[in-house]
């Protein structure tokens, strides 16, 4: 095998992979030696390693992988049509557009409704009610990791340990060895629950969403990420006192308007989105966009209400006010307010806005996406794929390769680890795409920086849940990430037992 081509290969797999750039009838080409294939990878590598220096540049991931994903596809299209080919480019990038724009649609939606559910007080609720009762810094210990495993799987794991990392540091306010703990619990609970649900972490989203592993089948998973995070937990909670800190005083706290029906509407949507998978066969981002739709007809009623709402105060005050001076200019202020609120885009800052929610959407992470996309499956069009599929699950095992995808995403992230493994579809049993979704899902708790629930929570508790912090317990939590493979291989080994490709058959019937 040739040197340059190993080396290449394995720098491709030990940053991001490969997203498949193949399909509908494009014959790929092995540009893997040629001029166009080096100097892509060369930009790739510069623009990821902007990515994972974004905490000490202050620069947003998804500006330098947008910019080298277009610079990526200008090389490749310039080569193939060199070649004499003016389709394969063309064919490629379409196909990885369409990717891209099921994920985009289908977390936008998901985001809306959180940020929604946010708006409306459902999490302020739940962070109020803990911080309240004056609970032993052990038992916010447990309760949030608990909750952090429960809530991820619904809300996914980024979300969930944001949530969680503020009820931690509100009760353990200068107690920053407790904060620290309390906050590497949080995200490896948020990270082992979004690991059994197709919504708790967005490398499950994209398995299901290729049709490899069902809707109900996710959750066969669930007791090897209970052990994922019990085993580090249990060990930890040795470092945490019994302490009882003094509750925290928050005063009355009731939620806004609506605030149970959205959440009614976001199961719903889960519903439909399931259902359009399984039952009709269409992408589950079909679901999960009516059930925006029927948001936005909700947020329609919400904005009205507040509108008649405000009119009504309005007019109450006018008439207390015997100044007739002063009666008039209220009544113009409430013309002025209704006027307002009649705007179908809501530009009444007191008025409930569906449009704020969307706006209010992780667009640097959707942005990032797509040129994550983008950048390796540009690479993949140039014929590396085959190579690193070879060399990971032909050369070095099956088993083998699965175990070191978590210990690949610690290191780099697991969206674009997972990536790879998808582009190169190897010829597993069910088992085997059971096992790489566990430790795609979970591997990234070994590090800081392994996950996004991770680097937003440093983010949040700033200097007290450094990267230093989570290393001193790595141990413990690949203690727990060896426990949870070895467990899956107890309780999933009929799955072991699919005849290998009937999953990649699956995909193409699908």
């Amino acid at each position: 095998m040739n040197i340059s081509k190993c080396l290449i290969a394995l720098l491709l797999f030990a940053l991001p992979g490969l997203v498949m750039a193949g399909g509908d009838g494009i014959q790929l080409q092995d540009f893997t030696t040629h001029w166009a294939g080096i100097v892509c990878v060369i930009i790739f590598v510069m623009a990821y390693s902007l990515v994972i220096a974004e905490e000490a540049l202050h620069l947003r991931k998804s500006k330098p992988v947008m910019v080298a994903a277009g610079i990526i596809w200008m090389i490749v299209a310039i080569v193939y049509a060199n070649s004499g080919d003016t389709h394969t480019a063309e064919a490629a990038v379409r196909h990885n557009l369409l990717e891209f724009a099921e994920l985009f649609l289908f977390l936008l939606a998901a985001m809306t409704y959180i940020n929604t559910m946010e708006e409306r007080g459902v999490f302020d609720l739940l962070r109020i009610w803990l911080v309240s009762r004056g609970f032993s810094l052990k038992t916010i210990y447990w309760l949030t990791g608990v909750l952090a495993f429960v809530i991820s799987p619904i809300a996914d794991n980024l979300t969930t340990a944001l949530l969680m990392a503020t009820v931690a540091m509100a009760v353990g306010g200068t107690n920053t060895t407790f904060v620290a703990i309390a906050c590497i619990n949080i995200v490896v609970a948020a990270n082992a629950g979004g690991a059994f649900s197709p919504f708790g972490d967005i490398t499950t989203l994209m398995v299901w969403q290729k049709g490899i592993v069902q809707f109900q089948e996710f959750f066969v998973l669930f007791l090897p990420s209970l052990v994922n995070w019990l085993i580090p937990a249990a060990i930890m909670s040795m470092a945490v006192s019994n302490e009882k800190p003094e509750p925290i005083e928050s005063g009355e706290f009731r939620l806004r308007h609506g605030a149970w029906f959205v959440v009614g509407l976001f199961i719903l949507t889960i519903v439909m989105a399931v259902s359009a998978h399984n039952f009709l066969h269409l992408p589950p981002v079909v679901g999960m966009m009516t059930g925006l739709g029927l948001l936005k007809f909700y947020g329609y009623y919400l904005k009205r209400r507040d509108a008649i709402k405000t009119a009504e105060k309005s007019e109450a005050v006018a008439d207390d006010n015997l100044n007739l001076g002063e009666h008039h200019m209220a009544l113009e202020d409430n013309a002025t307010q209704q006027r307002g609120a009649q705007d179908d885009h809501g530009h009444g800052s007191n008025h409930y806005n569906i449009f704020k929610s969307l706006e209010r959407a992780e667009w640097d992470t959707l942005m990032f996406f797509y040129g994550i996309i983008l950048c390796v499956g540009g690479l993949g069009t140039l014929g590396y794929l085959s190579l690193v599929s070879q060399m990971m699950y032909v050369d070095l095992g099956t088993t083998n390769a699965n175990i070191l995808v978590g210990f690949l995403s610690a290191i780099i992230d697991n969206i674009p680890v997972m990536f790879a493994v998808l582009a190169m579809m190897p010829d597993m049993s069910h088992g085997q795409w059971l096992l790489v979704t566990l430790t795609a899902g979970v591997g990234g708790s070994m590090l800081a920086i392994g996950s996004a629930a991770g680097v937003a929570v440093m983010g949040t508790a700033r200097g007290v849940y450094t990267f230093m912090a989570h290393l001193k317990w790595s141990w413990a939590i690949a203690l727990g990430y060896g426990a949870s493979i070895w467990v899956h291989f107890l309780v999933n080994a009929s799955a072991f037992s699919v005849p290998a490709g009937a999953a990649a058959k699956a995909v193409g019937a699908h």
